[in-house]
């Protein structure tokens, strides 16, 4: 096919209908960017003989050197369908013309978040499995993207020829591989299914709740009133109802529907059961329809009888299913006869029935390749199978609209079954009207160097400009040479006319200078209308509310628009709905994804969720202290450039980036160092995060101090100045009530948001300071709907009654502690409790529906930042001294002792501070209190934060380790070196199983991340690349060791002696982040002075 213009691409983005928008997704290393190559080929982008080989979309550097995508890059691509249609009875030939906008995308877990940013623009997906690896965990994690972005997926089952060349299976045995790859898969996309019918389920009977309580529905609420039903009853009942009633049958994968694709791409090959349906349906007198449904299952052709058996009627006989005989078979004839066994005479016979046109030197090269590779490509072009499956399978813009656009304007599933408004008309049916709103969604931005740019690309001139350009210098010329023979032009006015003068060089060297610079460029899809340069939009933010619309709002004017073809631009004037494009003009007003539009009243659909949380972070500062105004820029554009990292500045002062992975981190640096920053950079070593908690340990519940028997954790403390006495009591909570804490973040989040947004004071101060990213909650990836305040008061409530009858909580202790929730921490959203049981303070519960209004800043009794209806009674001390003016102290306290913990000044988690008593003493001199109300609230603020570090080391101390999960597949040969490895690094084999069919065994292991750094290469090194791992941050699991512990009873230091010789992890681990934030380290410098070996002087 010759080579496509982009004026003939750029013609086909009008034709909506014409339009597919797909994306390849897969594992890691199971053939994307080969796939893609082929693709390619078909429009003369590369050659065919290069496909595979050149990997075109892999523009970077370092992803030709690791073989690896790490970014995900768009193309698009022309497709022509040719059809016979009986018209007026005979035959006419009808062509189709389609626009193929295709992205590949990463399939390395520390890219996920290119995978999320490719989907979200996507209407379809080609979701790639290794035919010999099957099912692995990014096929689980790119499965679920597309369900949770809602883009039809089309399942290829790619490096089929393994079967035949490393495994060797007969026909037979690779159908039944393959078949329980399909119901693997299926069995994923099911599970999807059943989750979301649970949640709409959940969804439908709290509306029917909602409705009977506030009489919104009479009827309704009548119908549920006269039920001797309880709720879950209800719920049972209406849960059964509809799984009875949703059908199931369009999520599955089935070839007999044309959704799944079998190939191998290195060898250029693929099909559809369809195809072969159309060759054989004319030899066996069947219509090609009903032969294509029973190319798949177990239906068996008797060839005697001319008919199609089902497994009964077989009655004992051996017969192939009719996908092994009839496709399979003959995929393995022709490599039996030219690589496995060559056989020139069959090869020659292959060739004459199929029709092929093979060239002579191919026909007798001993490059058995080579042969192979032209034999499929006229006779199964892998182009052809796929691109046919997207244009049959992947839904145009405007109708994936209708599917997916009320999902993403309407995440919580409160959608109206009709569009309500004319931007939801134009969204719903991608309204390419120049009158539409225009509505894009920016899914991240594109670093590009500015030489690279349209604008600034050197545009090679046809040959009639060629000549037309030297006719014109020539006359030119000729001018010049006559003016001066006639003496018209002095020779001091050439001298000056050529003469450069220096701000001429030094503006020179300025451009080279801007030359080199990068441009960001916006990858986006456009939902509704049509976008043109020069245009002013709004650009909302992530956090954009329709109700506060001065907030993350800003105006831009669109300065140009690209079609993206690879690595290369294409100038634009304008791009209807239903295109992915490049925009530009973004840079400093998107950080990493936002939404354009020309509505602010538009919902927003910026918020893409990433798989895999940064959790890897380093310092950076440059070599040269010079250039640190270069590394302050390239990180501004790093943090741009790439939808996962996150850039922040400590209260030391350094410069911090957090990455997914060591990988990602590789990346991030050579960007930096190469075209962002552009300096020598030095970099710390990683700062992985850890956590602190309390467990009781062989402890008992009371502690003796000074001869009185206390409680555990209970602690007084009295300010500096002594007029604020504290009684505080530190417990470990229940493990269930942390993870639910932790699950649960997203709810308080919102929560404490709304009650922030409800003053006007203090709005933009709380979002900011709410605004954290606490990690637990990206390693648990809970799918979970945010929780109104009550319910997830009851919530919270039930859990508390379960740990207690599980004996995880004493009992007693946590009774209808949820009203006496003070508040939360570190944060105010993190898994620690600080509870009020001060006698004759009472204060309205924590999470309540709504947030009540601020004081005045006239009224000076009682501190600024307390809700005045939250406190319902305060003791009094005096007429002037209450506990609500050291309320906020309290709390602050709290926060600051949970956010650094006492051992390597960590976050704590799983703790509960009971607020027992606060004695208050006024000063002597009453008249001058209030102008010390400030100190004093100071002091409350230490002796609390004092009082929790106490309370939590009459505990037993324990750090949490940031955790990855770790899957590995390997052979049995290299097995017992992987296990060496991950022992080596403290990591825990969880499973091993062995993958039917195959040689490879899937291990599964947790591995803590501060021991990962160097794995992968060392697996790799150990194994000879036969193993390489997949690391996902998973969570926070505690190391069960105490870092204070040393040997007591008679039988530890007997084992161990009084050095307690053996290495104490936990402790290791707690010094090192000691060391490294500046805090003491006790260690014994000299262990015996008198025995220091002194070397003698020669």
């Amino acid at each position: 096919m010759p080579a496509i213009t982009p004026g003939q691409l750029a013609a086909l983005q009008r034709q909506q209908s014409h339009i597919r928008n797909l994306c390849i997704l897969a594992h890691v290393d199971h053939g994307k960017t080969t796939l893609s190559d082929s693709l390619l080929a078909s429009n003369g982008i590369i050659s065919s003989k290069l496909a595979g080989k050149v990997r075109y979309l892999d523009s970077r550097e370092d992803e030709q050197q690791r073989g690896i995508t790490m970014q995900a890059s768009a193309i698009s691509l022309y497709f022509k369908v040719v059809k016979q249609v009986l018209e007026d009875e005979e035959q006419k030939r009808v062509e189709d013309e389609y626009l193929i906008n295709l992205i590949d995308s990463p399939g390395h877990v520390d890219f996920s978040s290119e995978v999320s940013t490719a989907s979200r623009l996507c209407d379809g997906a080609l979701v790639l499995v290794d035919a010999v690896e099957g099912v692995c965990t990014q096929t689980i994690t790119v499965l679920r993207q597309a369900w949770r972005e809602s883009v039809r997926p089309v399942l290829v089952i790619n490096k089929i020829d393994r079967l035949i060349t490393e495994l060797q299976l007969t026909s037979t045995e690779a159908y039944l591989h393959m078949n329980k790859i399909l119901e693997q898969v299926n069995a994923i996309t099911s599970s999807f299914f059943t989750g979301d019918l649970m949640e709409e389920e959940s969804r439908r009977l709290e509306r029917m709740k909602a409705a009977k309580d506030k009489d919104i529905s009479a009827s309704l609420a009548a119908d549920i009133s006269d039920s001797t039903e309880s709720l879950e009853g209800l719920a049972g009942k209406f849960f059964d109802w509809s799984m009875e009633e949703q059908d199931d049958a369009h999520i599955f994968f089935d070839p007999s529907l044309g959704n799944v694709i079998f190939a191998s791409a290195i060898d250029g090959w693929a099909f559809r059961p369809n195809q072969f349906a159309s060759l054989y349906a004319r030899k066996l007198g069947f219509k090609e329809r009903i032969l294509a449904k029973c190319l798949w299952g177990d239906y068996y052709f008797d060839q005697k009888a001319k008919k199609v058996l089902t497994h009964k009627q077989l009655k004992g006989r051996n017969l192939k299913p009719m996908f092994v005989q009839f496709c399979l078979d003959n995929i393995w004839a022709v490599y039996d006869s030219v690589m496995m066994h060559r056989d020139q005479v069959k090869v020659e016979k292959i060739i004459a029935t199929l029709g092929l046109k093979i060239l002579p030197r191919d026909l007798k090269s001993r490059d058995t390749k080579a042969l192979l590779t032209a034999m499929f490509a006229q006779w199964l072009p892998l182009s052809t199978a796929v691109l046919l499956a997207a244009v049959d399978q992947i839904p145009s813009p405007s109708a994936a609209q209708r599917v997916r656009l009320p999902k993403m304007l309407y995440p919580n599933g409160d959608a109206p079954e009709e569009p309500s408004t004319p931007l939801d008309k134009a969204l719903y049916t991608c309204d390419p009207s120049t009158d539409a709103p225009i509505v894009a969604y920016v899914s991240k931005m594109v670093a590009v160097p500015r030489e690279s740019m349209p604008e600034n690309r050197r545009v090679q001139l046809t040959a009639d400009e060629l000549r037309e350009r030297g006719r014109l210098q020539r006359l030119q010329q000729q001018a010049n040479d006559d003016a001066v023979s006639n003496g018209k032009v002095s020779l001091d006015a050439s001298a000056s006319e050529c003469k450069v003068t220096e701000p001429a060089e030094a503006s020179n060297e300025t451009s080279l200078a801007q030359l080199s610079q990068e441009i960001l460029v916006g990858f986006a899809r456009l939902y509704s209308g049509t976008i043109k340069v020069g245009q002013t939009l709004h650009v909302l933010g992530p956090k954009y509310d329709p109700r506060y619309p001065d907030r993350h709002c800003s105006q831009v004017q669109v300065s140009s628009l690209y079609m993206i073809m690879g690595s290369d631009l294409q100038s634009l004037p304008e791009v209807p709905a239903g295109n992915v494009f490049g925009i530009g003009g973004l840079e400093g007003h998107i950080l990493k994804n936002g939404t354009l539009t020309s509505d602010p009243s538009v919902r927003n659909l910026a918020g893409v969720r990433n798989e895999s949380a940064p959790i890897v972070r380093v310092a950076l500062e440059p070599e040269d202290p010079a250039d640190m105004s270069k590394l302050v820029e390239g990180l501004k554009m790093l943090n741009q450039a790439d939808p996962c990292v996150e850039v922040m500045i400590q209260e030391t002062g350094e410069h911090v980036i957090l990455t997914a992975g060591e990988l990602h981190l590789e990346r991030c640096l050579k960007d930096l160092r190469e075209r962002f920053a552009r300096c020598d950079i030095h970099v710390s070593p990683p700062i992985v995060p850890f956590r602190e908690t309390i467990v009781m340990g062989d402890l008992l519940a009371t502690a003796d101090r000074k001869g009185e028997t206390v409680q555990r954790g209970f602690v007084t403390i009295p300010t500096s100045n002594k007029v604020v006495t504290l009684a505080v009591r530190t417990i470990p909570l229940p493990s269930r009530i942390t993870t639910f804490l932790t699950q649960r973040a997203a709810t308080v989040r919102s929560i404490v948001e709304a009650k922030a947004a409800k003053s006007s004071k203090r709005g933009d101060e709380a979002e900011e300071d709410v605004d954290v990213n606490v990690q637990e909650t990206s390693a648990i990836q809970a799918d979970e709907a945010i929780m109104s305040p009550d319910q997830f008061a009851k919530a919270l409530q039930a859990e508390f009654v379960k740990a207690e009858k599980d004996g995880d909580a004493p009992p007693g202790v946590f009774q209808d502690i949820v009203q006496k929730i003070w508040s939360l921490g570190p944060k105010r959203i993190g898994p620690n409790i600080l509870v009020n049981r001060i006698p004759g303070y009472t204060r309205k519960p924590y999470f309540r529906a709504t947030a009540l209004p601020m004081l005045d800043d006239s009224t000076s009794s009682v501190s600024s930042q307390i809700d005045e209806d939250d406190v319902l009674a305060i003791p009094t001390v005096g007429e002037t001294l209450s506990i609500a003016d050291v309320d906020h102290a309290i709390q602050t306290g709290f926060q600051v002792a949970t956010l650094r913990g006492p051992l390597c000044n960590e976050p704590v988690v799983g703790t509960a501070v009971l607020v027992e008593d606060v004695v208050m003493t006024p000063p002597s001199d009453e008249n001058d209190f209030r102008s010390k109300i400030g100190i004093i609230q100071g002091q409350v603020i230490s002796a609390m934060r004092e009082a929790c570090r106490q309370g939590f080391l009459d505990w037993s101390p324990r750090l949490k380790l940031a955790m990855y999960s770790c899957d590995i597949q390997a052979t049995a040969e290299v097995l017992g070196r992987v296990y060496g490895v991950i022992s080596k690094r403290r990591g825990r084999i969880i499973a091993e199983d062995l993958k039917e069919g195959t040689p490879f065994w899937q291990i599964q292991a947790v591995l803590p991340v501060v021991e990962s750094f160097g794995f992968a290469d060392e697996i790799r090194k150990r194994t000879s690349g036969a193993a390489s791992p997949q690391l996902l941050f998973s969570g926070f699991e505690m190391l069960d060791q105490d870092p204070f512990w040393v040997p007591t009873t008679e039988e530890e230091l007997e084992d161990l002696g009084e050095k307690a010789d053996r290495e104490n992890i936990a402790r290791k681990y707690m010094d090192t982040v000691r060391k490294r934030k500046g805090l003491f380290v006790e260690r014994k410098i000299i262990e015996h002075a008198e025995k220091q070996r002194t070397l003698r002087k020669n």
